[in-house]
């Protein structure tokens, strides 16, 4: 169970609870999180078979249930161990749950120690990805059982509005109505009811008359049953309408930097193979890349989607055996803007408490990393075909549509439902995308001293035999060519920081990248025509974006649940 903000306290805002009687309690609503009579077997009867489970499932390849009120996580580990058991061959479980007032992980942790029966495996894995306090989506992953978990930090009201899913069956657990009853207003109910999937199901261990009602006004058919424990009776609510499933597409990615290995990786999630095509140099292909945070900007959302993408990709690289080459990268705050907006950053909620720290003129991001690009692509691109595309059209048969890749003899390559643009500069002919080129040259020195990652416009970072330094930034250029010019530049530049250790630098090798920019600074995620979508414009920053905004493009591919709120979408051009 959970509460939203009626009292008067930001969404976000840490639980308030005690201990009663061996029930955990929250001090802030008067109400206890979980049944005393045994709550793994209140989530069972309540809310799993409540909402038919794992019966509808049944014969199904995606299935999403969403729920109010996330509290300790009992009703998704018990839904997730029901899962594990029952899980259809292949098959892909969404879950999306809201709290407005999450728990110290702590406190979770003893609450499930309390709870007999609790599968130990998924509740540790909970555990091991519990969030911090910050505020906004987190995408938490069980790739054993082909689940994943998106948890949002908001109140009710906010989140189920800006959620872009159909549910198949809803949990509804806030705290008692009577105690918390912003969680059960109609309006809620309303938006509970247009994002539930035609067919699917809500339960609730409540039957106060308002909450009857206002499910019966928002479409559903509600039913009375014997309740559990202490309860008389619960509420089983169904939606009218057939349960639809959408086709599996074949898909096309064309590139193969980190927007097109996150891609494959996101496909592959979902148990879809794609193709990935990719020829000639990629921007990826550096020997470290920093994985830092934006500083807040004036949009909200702007900054809350960047928040999100560096949370999650931070979160996918840490548990990526090899990928990460050092934790931490220390900000110099040399702009007029720099320390209102590291203030900003701090103050927005979007990040955990304490992992950003300003001292003397410096901004310390103990989450941010230095990674190496290799690994990570080797780990999630499958075998790529050296193919250049330089032409999409698009065939139909009958009134089926596909796609055709040709080469740049005008021969068809491949054939698909879907192609997706990943291939940064290339996007712009390939896919008729506004983006500009920027050059970037790095420097790399194996002879040079151990330097912690620091950056401040230019930046410098260890990398598995070195440092990398860099790196030049020029718009409007799109040359590949390595330029000892800018081996110089780059010096210099780190000569204006850290005097002493460019002095003691060896000679540079270059490296030149070409990435592509957005005229308007957001990246691009989203559909360009029928059957073709590019993932594109990330800039300097694709590392810290790619991987959530690759997952967000594979599920409207794919027909399931987007782990972006509507807001943040929007952005994209999605």
């Amino acid at each position: 169970m959970c509460a939203a903000p009626a009292d008067g306290l930001e969404a976000g805002t840490t639980a308030a609870t005690g201990w009663r009687d061996g029930q955990l309690v929250s001090t802030r609503f008067d109400d206890v999180y979980f049944s005393r009579s045994g709550g793994l077997d209140e989530s069972r009867a309540v809310f799993l078979e409540g909402c038919g489970l794992p019966q509808a499932w049944a014969g199904r390849q995606r299935f999403t249930v969403a729920e109010l009120g996330f509290g300790t996580g009992l009703n998704m580990l018990a839904l997730l161990d029901l899962w594990a058991s029952h899980r259809p061959p292949g098959a892909t479980l969404h879950l999306f749950s809201i709290e407005a007032h999450p728990l110290p992980r702590a406190v979770a942790a003893k609450a499930h120690q309390a709870i007999d029966g609790l599968n130990r495996t998924l509740a540790a894995a909970l555990l091991d990805q519990w969030p911090q306090g910050a505020r906004g989506l987190h995408r938490l992953y069980f790739p054993a059982i082909g689940a994943t978990l998106d948890l949002m930090i908001a109140d009710a009201a906010t989140a189920v509005t800006q959620w872009t899913g159909k549910a198949d069956a809803w949990f509804l657990d806030g705290f008692a109505p009577a105690r918390n009853p912003s969680m059960w207003t109609d309006k809620l109910l309303e938006a509970v009811a247009a994002r539930t999937a035609e067919g699917g199901r809500a339960a609730t261990y409540t039957v106060a008359g308002h909450v009857r009602r206002g499910l019966a006004a928002a479409g559903f058919q509600v039913e009375r049953l014997p309740g559990f424990g202490s309860k008389r009776q619960r509420l089983e609510a169904c939606l009218p309408g057939a349960v639809s499933t959408p086709p599996s597409p074949r898909v096309a990615i064309i590139g193969a930097g980190i927007a097109g290995a996150s891609l494959a990786r996101a496909f592959s999630a979902l148990d879809l193979e794609a193709t990935v095509f990719a020829q000639g140099p990629m921007a990826s292909a550096n020997p470290a890349a920093l994985v830092t945070p934006r500083l807040a900007a004036a949009s909200s959302d702007a900054a809350a989607l960047h928040a999100a993408c560096f949370r999650h990709a931070v979160r996918c690289y840490a548990e990526m055996p090899g990928a990460v080459i050092a934790n931490g990268v220390t900000r110099l705050l040399t702009r007029d803007d720099d320390l209102p907006r590291a203030r900003a950053s701090i103050e927005s909620g979007l990040f955990e408490p304490g992992s950003m720290q300003i001292s003397g003129g410096k901004l310390a991001f103990s989450h941010a990393l230095v990674v190496d690009p290799a690994v990570i692509r080797s780990a999630w691109l499958p075998a790529v075909q050296p193919r250049a595309v330089a032409q999409i059209t698009r065939q139909f048969t009958g009134a089926r549509q596909q796609m055709h890749l040709h080469d740049t003899k005008g021969d068809v390559v491949a054939e698909a439902d879907v192609v997706i643009i990943a291939a940064g500069m290339a996007s712009a002919l390939l896919g008729k995308v506004q983006i500009r080129p920027v050059r970037g040259q790095v420097s790399v020195s194996a002879t040079a001293p151990e330097m912690p990652a620091t950056s401040w416009g230019g930046y410098v970072a260890p990398t598995r035999h070195g440092l990398i330094i860099g790196a030049t930034h020029d718009r409007s250029d799109s040359g590949w060519d390595v330029r000892e010019a800018d081996n110089d530049r780059n010096r210099a530049m780190l000569a204006e920081r850290f005097p002493e250790l460019a002095a003691r630098l060896g000679p540079l090798q270059g490296i030149a990248g070409v990435r592509a920019a957005t005229f308007h600074n957001q990246p691009v995620a989203g559909r360009l025509r029928n059957g073709v979508f590019a993932l594109t414009g990330l800039g300097g920053h694709g590392f810290a974006l790619a991987p959530l905004l690759a997952e967000h493009l594979a599920a409207r591919i794919s027909g399931v649940v987007s782990p972006l709120p509507a807001p943040l979408a929007r952005l994209l051009g999605s």
